[in-house]
């Protein structure tokens, strides 16, 4: 039989429970139900006596921390009786044993609590549960998806102030790897959610405890400067103020004043920021003159203020801030100017109402967007919306009914080490693949979902915790398009399979031109060109992939290139005009290239690396070049205008390694020009003929049609460099007839 493991109190802890709960109850009464207070006795001491509550990892009280707690959220941010009870209940909840008689769940919350209570309960439980992936809690998606486990507002708000209250705490513990952790946190994640939400107090607090945990020395250095300069600064405001609150009076202004020092952290960070010692941060304090006078005096009281100021100290216009004509738009109002007071110091004065000041002072409506928060579309309209709930006093009732539906377009799932990726509504196992890399989604053949095999079509849910599984044998297919959400996984398919289809393409040619070989066919790629044209296909890739698939058989084309080739052969060479002209093959050089002996360099002087010429655009010797990784790992030497060198740029430019020609040796190249002109009589003559008479220059194929007196042709031709490409392009275009010579 197991022991239970009951939680004992010290003298010290059960005064304080005594203290906390009677200031607790003072404070909350009128909003309690009939029966609230003694079922949450009876639960707490059920779920005592059952062991289910014990001390954190840091050895405090649950039940003194949750008192603490429900304090704050009550002085500090105004929630009342819903907000209250979940803070008391959460470590019932979440302690429960497995082994305990008495069974607490949120259906019972809800049955005797009511559904606000239970609300706000069950996402406290998420959020725990969410923590238990040690997810990476720096990063922005962590915090949008905490926001939306929240599902009640008050969820976030209760949790910054038990950070809050956890961080006042553990000051003496030992445990200092946990409150490194708690401190970092803070840092990240508590404090600027509760900058967001205006929560400016608590926001302060969290900055300035997690800076004296995380730079212990920093935090003391700039503590001790300011207590050895608080004499100082407090003589100096009240030579400052004095002659202010004279004129103030005297003018018949109900007010009262007082001086704000900066925080430790922005103290911290402003010296970090502007790289120096305490001592040349100028602007420590700043003097709020609070004006009591009725809503519709207010703007007339402050401007009058800001005269009488004004009058007595000349002020910095550059400094001048007024948001009392205009607020800001979180609602924040108020008149700021920098004025130059005694001994030639510039001191800030900030003019406001009680009314105003009520607002600053709770946090809602702190300086959250001009301190450098950037704004985040839904999310900072969702903020504000619960800002201007909290800035109405009559919107605390409308809280209880809030619920939160911000993201009902974006999901959040972690990875295996507790990264987190952010995908819209819809999007599947697939996607996520795709995200992590190109390979990994190719290979892709499903997921391990909360340790659940499921396969690459499943739809991911927020909190999902994914990781991909992946096979060597998979390869991707054209009905993934519509598997996928995301435009980036739906880009990376359709690079993917025209890879494949590229490769396969290969294989297929490679298979072709040996069937040529066997059947002692000369393979010739402009009559290639024109089989596949006369077989009905625009573009020779949808031609290899029908050969792929079997949808063309093989034997087809070689029976219609067979054709063609015959048909060609057959007319008389002794053309007149381009109209009737056909060259046979037989009056082409069947020499082929010499093997590659120029010397490339490639990236950081590297010579010897093997690489191909890219068929796209044919680079040859003398051209400017670059080369591209291909992802079988070798690498294409590309034109720096080729055609897709643009695009290759923009989505793949780590893939881009640097290229240039150092050395000549004997290599040929294929090139082929584009040539469009008059059809004279004699015309094909003259252009063959150039090309002849330069014994360094091979035509390999030419193929020419003729229209309405106009003919267009390409010619393929073997040549060493681009110098000697220039200069036959000049010769052509001197042709009679010629209107155009360009190379494709």
């Amino acid at each position: 039989m197991t022991t239970i493991d009951i939680l004992q109190f010290t003298p010290e802890e059960r005064q304080q429970i005594t203290a906390l709960y009677a200031e607790l109850k003072r404070k909350i009464a009128p909003t309690l139900a009939v029966d609230d207070e003694e079922r949450l006795r009876s639960q707490l001491l059920m779920a005592l006596e059952e062991g289910r509550v014990q001390r954190d990892l840091f050895g405090l009280n649950p039940i003194v921390s949750s008192l603490q707690t429900a304090l704050l959220v009550v002085d500090e941010i105004g929630l009342r009786r819903d907000a209250v009870l979940a803070v008391m209940l959460y470590p019932c909840l979440m302690q429960r044993s497995e082994a305990s008689p008495t069974t607490f769940t949120i259906e019972e919350v809800n049955a005797t609590y009511g559904s606000a209570v239970g609300r706000i309960l069950h996402g406290l439980q998420r959020i725990q549960e969410l923590y238990k992936k040690n997810p990476v809690i720096e990063s922005e998606n962590f915090r949008n998806l905490l926001l939306s486990f929240a599902e009640d507002m008050r969820v976030i708000l209760i949790m910054i102030a038990d950070r809050v209250n956890l961080m006042r705490q553990i000051r003496d513990t030992k445990n200092e790897e946990a409150k490194h952790r708690v401190s970092e946190e803070a840092a990240y994640l508590y404090a600027p959610l509760a900058h967001k939400l205006g929560l400016y107090k608590l926001k302060s607090e969290l900055e300035d405890l997690s800076l004296k945990y995380l730079e212990h020395d920093a935090y003391y250095h700039i503590k001790e400067k300011l207590n050895a300069t608080k004499k100082a600064r407090d003589a100096y405001i009240d030579r400052f103020i004095k002659p202010i609150e004279e004129k103030l009076t005297a003018a018949g202004l109900k007010f009262h004043m007082k001086g704000r020092t900066k925080s430790i952290h922005s103290i911290w960070q402003k010296m970090k920021k502007q790289k120096c010692g305490f001592e040349g941060v100028y602007d420590l304090f700043a003097i709020r003159i609070i004006i009591d006078c009725p809503p519709e005096k207010e703007k007339q009281q402050c401007w009058q203020t800001f005269a009488i100021i004004t009058d007595m100290y000349t002020s910095n216009p550059k400094r001048m801030r007024d948001w009392l004509s205009v607020p800001k738009s979180n609602g924040y109002e108020s008149l700021h100017i920098t004025v130059l007071g005694p001994e030639q110091k510039w001191v800030e004065v900030q003019i406001r109402t009680e009314r105003m000041d009520e607002v600053a002072e709770r946090g809602v409506a702190a300086h959250w967007r001009y301190k450098g928060v950037k704004a985040e579309g839904g999310m900072d309209e969702w903020l504000n919306g619960i800002r201007q709930m909290l800035e109405d006093n009559s919107g605390m009732e409308a809280m209880d009914e809030f619920r939160m539906d911000l993201y009902d377009d974006e999901i959040y799932v972690f990875t295996p080490k507790g990264d987190l990726l952010k995908f819209p509504k819809g999007a599947t196992v697939l996607d996520m693949a795709y995200h992590i890399h190109s390979k990994v989604g190719s290979a892709c053949t499903g997921a391990r979902i909360n340790n659940k095999v499921v396969t690459f079509r499943q739809e991911l849910h927020s909190g999902d915790q994914v990781e991909i599984l992946t096979s060597s044998t998979q390869r991707p297919k054209q009905e993934w398009l519509n598997i996928v959400k995301t435009s980036r996984a739906r880009a990376k398919i359709r690079l993917a399979i025209k890879e494949t289809q590229q490769k396969e393409a290969l294989l297929v040619k490679e298979m072709m031109e040996r069937k040529f070989r066997n059947r002692h066919i000369e393979h010739d790629e402009g009559l290639m060109m024109r089989v596949i044209r006369k077989l009905g296909y625009k573009e020779s890739s949808d031609f290899y992939r029908d050969l792929v698939s079997e949808t063309l058989d093989v034997q087809t084309v070689i029976d219609k290139y067979v054709e063609i080739q015959q048909g060609e052969n057959s007319t008389d060479v002794q053309t007149r005009s381009a109209e009737e002209f056909v060259l046979d093959n037989s009056q082409l050089s069947t020499l082929t290239p010499h093997p590659s002996d120029d010397v490339l360099v490639i990236g950081q002087d590297l010579k010897g690396l093997d690489f191909h010429l890219a068929h796209c655009c044919n680079p040859i010797y003398g051209d400017p070049v670059f080369g591209f990784v291909t992802t079988g790992g070798g690498i294409k030497i590309h034109r720096q205008d080729c055609p897709n060198a643009a695009e290759m740029r923009r989505r793949f430019g780590y893939r881009i390694v640097k290229a240039r020609w150092s050395g000549k040796g004997s290599s040929q190249y294929q090139i082929t020009l584009r040539i469009i002109g008059n059809d004279d009589l004699g015309i094909v003559n003259n252009l063959t003929s150039i090309i002849s008479k330069d014994e360094k220059l091979v035509l390999r194929s030419i193929n020419i049609d003729s229209n309405d007196g106009l003919f267009r042709g390409t010619m393929t031709i073997m040549i060493n460099d681009n110098t000697r490409l220039e200069t036959l392009i000049k010769k052509l275009r001197t042709v009679r007839g010629v209107k155009q010579v360009e190379r494709i």
